[in-house]
């Protein structure tokens, strides 16, 4: 024979309803968002530090090609201390491509995104400069766009 009881009766015959439902409670949720919310105030500064110096090295480093097609362009065409180069000087001597390109060469931080825009060179013996926020070649200090020397 049979269960005489189905699961779900009680001895009445009567069905028995469940109030607990699947799911989750208020609190609960509350406390996963905090959680998240307190991960993200960690996280936020720390990526934003992260990506300053990124700009940073970049720019550097845009630099670094820049004097050193200064100086390879210097050397070639015999050009004094003194001599200042257009940046058609230096274009063939940035190795991007057969004949150079200052296209991808600009500061992550310029507005207008040329090369103009991001830096300026002087004479050949000058380092040249960032030109982001009016030649101080960065938005803060703890991150300056300059060469080391």
């Amino acid at each position: 024979m049979g269960c005489l009881h189905p699961t779900n009766k009680n001895l009445d015959g009567m069905k028995i309803i469940n109030s607990r439902k699947a799911g989750f409670t208020l609190v609960e949720i509350m406390i996963v968002v905090a959680i998240i919310g307190l991960l993200a105030a960690i996280a936020i500064p720390n990526l934003l530090k992260a990506r300053a110096t990124s700009q940073q090295n970049v720019c550097i480093n845009n630099l670094r090609q820049i004097s050193t097609a200064i100086q390879e362009w210097a050397m070639e065409t015999g050009q004094q201390a003194t001599a200042t180069p257009a940046s058609t000087d230096i274009t063939p001597y940035l190795g991007r491509g057969a004949n150079g390109n200052l296209q991808s060469v600009v500061c992550p931080l310029a507005t207008t995104k040329t090369f103009a825009g991001s830096y300026t060179m002087t004479t050949v013996d000058a380092s040249p400069q960032c030109a982001v926020n009016g030649g101080a070649g960065a938005v803060d200090s703890a991150h300056p766009h300059n060469l080391p020397n």
